[in-house]
């Protein structure tokens, strides 16, 4: 992570097979790190695409007893009116934007690379996606929520991605992030982008976890937006 203190040991990455043209950032869930999903997204790998998988800092997190681990931001709460790390949202949010440009340097442009995530990294994808100033290929949003939804003006953002395609997954029988908060992200994402480019899948009996249906319909959404160039 650029010009941060925080000293997050460097992403795992699923290099492309051979030239990289294009790149997927996917962020992790609380607790976890960038290991499992470069290892799933091996899985669905195509051969022009960098798949880059960060690790989140190590903090404490007040919904946990404020023990210490690897999260993107504090979580106060699960709930659509709980309090939330303004502070801490909007500075990861720089972090992934930094992540972004190195790639951007690396000759890779910022309209061919999706931005991906699953429960805090998903939320933390789309909020960046929506707030930042890199024009980007899509958004792969993974049992999550829109952080700071009351941040966001009525109606259409002005942003460079308000024409963004967004693929968001989300499974019924989800108890840690309710499916009723995909819904009500879906809705709110419809009101700010064009509702024609966002794509809602659910998947019957899916806990907060992943399965082999949604994983090849994420690799359809990639290989879609992310076709080879030569």
């Amino acid at each position: 992570m650029c010009g941060n203190n925080m000293s997050a040991p460097l992403p795992a990455i699923v290099p492309a097979a051979r030239k990289a043209t294009a790149a997927v950032i996917f962020l992790h869930g609380l607790g976890d790190t960038g290991h499992g999903w470069s290892e799933a997204l091996a899985g669905i790998r195509s051969p022009h695409v960098k798949y880059i998988c960060p690790h989140a800092p190590v903090m404490p997190v007040s919904l946990n007893m404020n023990m210490a681990m690897p999260s993107w931001f504090d979580i106060i709460g699960l709930s659509p009116d709980s309090q939330e790390d303004e502070a801490g949202i909007k500075q990861a949010a720089e972090n992934v934007k930094a992540l972004i440009d190195q790639e951007v340097k690396n000759g890779i442009p910022s309209n061919r690379i999706i931005l991906g995530g699953f429960s805090q990294g998903g939320a933390l994808s789309l909020y960046t996606a929506l707030t930042t100033q890199q024009k980007l290929a899509g958004v792969v949003a993974l049992s999550c929520w829109l952080p700071l939804r009351a941040s966001f003006p009525q109606g259409t953002i002005s942003g460079v991605n308000k024409e963004i395609s967004v693929l968001q997954c989300h499974g019924d029988c989800d108890p840690l992030v309710p499916l009723m908060f995909g819904s009500l992200t879906v809705e709110k994402l419809k009101s700010m982008i064009n509702p024609a480019n966002v794509t809602f899948r659910t998947y019957s009996g899916m806990m907060h976890s992943s399965c082999i249906e949604e994983m090849m319909d994420v690799k359809q959404f990639i290989d879609k937006h992310l076709p080879p160039v030569d």
